[in-house]
């Protein structure tokens, strides 16, 4: 593995680490984290970034680009889901974690 894509590799393991000590303490927790997955513009956003990125990435760095653009897809689709996910199951989450 090149040392270019170490780093989103790194970043990756990060996240799922971060989800599963989440859902050992919270029951249920994953699942909401996860949920920009079934988020149709989440999807079409985190689906067009990793295009975008890769087009200019690759001619500059080759392979490690598309490694670099899933993360960046996944991230971009994450952010769009928190921008566009219903306000109550926003509050329910807030509520849940004052308990």
């Amino acid at each position: 593995m090149d040392s270019s894509e170490t780093a989103p590799v790194t970043v990756v393991a990060m996240l799922v680490i971060r989800t599963a000590l989440l859902e050992i303490r919270q029951p249920g927790s994953s699942r909401r984290e996860w949920a920009f997955l079934s988020n149709p513009c989440a999807m079409a956003a985190g689906c067009a970034t990793p295009s975008l990125v890769s087009v200019g990435g690759w001619q500059a760095i080759g392979f490690a680009a598309t490694a670099w653009a899933v993360l960046a897809g996944a991230l971009v689709a994450h952010i769009v889901d928190l921008r566009t996910g219903p306000a109550e199951v926003r509050r329910e989450d807030a509520n849940d974690t004052h308990r």
